[in-house]
């Protein structure tokens, strides 16, 4: 590609990235802390592009105000060299981001990979209410490694995606994530009590439940996976933010 070219590229990805971080497209990628660094980085690829196009001007200025020969000399430079036209094609992902929101990782992930569930380095204290609000993360590093003793004697509300393994488990995930949504990886909980008796993987549930003792081991790595004891769940929206990235904190 030719300068002016690479500065049009430029000030797209520009556009596209401050529009993705303007909206919640964004969170369909990176987690939310990320945000200001994304505008950042799309303000920074617009002035970028302007500037190599006002370069590129005031440059075609100075040779239009040259030599005849002189012109003719950097014409036939400029077109001695074409660019290959399939570099056209860095155009096509450009506008996949503009024009289409991936979906967030799902079931198929999840059960393709190891929950990824990490003893915390401490539990802060439980919100007022009941059933008690928890991120569902939460509630699997206090059943798993606070043995639920913070949670006896409590109903806890928990949300995830549906996720229903080979011998027809039914989990309710959330996918953790550190960064990026390519580095993300799942946490599971294990349902057991009131289930409902029809369950579309993927759909997001609103579970309200107590604390079981029963555990059980993730055939992909062998990480446990606690369970929840059911006593309600019901049908919610995606969430906005679809990924939780609560568990490294």
């Amino acid at each position: 590609m030719n300068r002016q070219a690479q500065a049009a590229m430029m000030f797209l990805v520009g556009a596209a990235l401050l529009h993705a971080g303007a909206t919640d497209l964004y969170l369909r990628y990176v987690k939310a802390g990320l945000r200001p660094l994304l505008l950042a980085a799309g303000a920074v690829l617009i002035v970028s592009a302007l500037a190599t196009a006002w370069y590129e001007w005031r440059r075609s200025r100075r040779r239009t105000a040259s030599t005849a020969t002189s012109t003719a000399t950097s014409t036939a430079s400029d077109h001695g060299h074409p660019e290959p036209r399939i570099s056209w094609l860095l155009v096509l992902p450009l506008l996949a981001l503009i024009l289409i929101a991936p979906p967030a990782l799902g079931s198929y992930s999840a059960l393709r990979a190891g929950t990824a569930l990490q003893q915390p380095y401490g539990y802060t204290k439980l919100p007022a209410g009941d059933p008690i609000p928890l991120a569902l993360v939460d509630y699997a590093g206090r059943a798993v490694y606070g043995h639920g003793r913070s949670l006896d004697g409590h109903s806890v509300r928990v949300s995830g995606f549906v996720a229903v393994d080979t011998a027809g488990t039914p989990y309710l995930v959330r996918m953790a994530l550190n960064c990026c949504a390519a580095d993300a990886q799942p946490v599971k909980v294990a349902l057991t009590g009131k289930i409902p008796p029809v369950l579309q993987p993927d759909a997001w549930l609103q579970v309200t439940g107590t604390y079981t003792a029963r555990q059980t081991r993730d055939p992909v790595n062998g990480g446990p996976i606690p369970f929840l004891q059911v006593t309600e769940a019901k049908p919610i929206p995606t969430p906005a933010d679809p990924y939780d990235e609560t568990w490294n904190n």
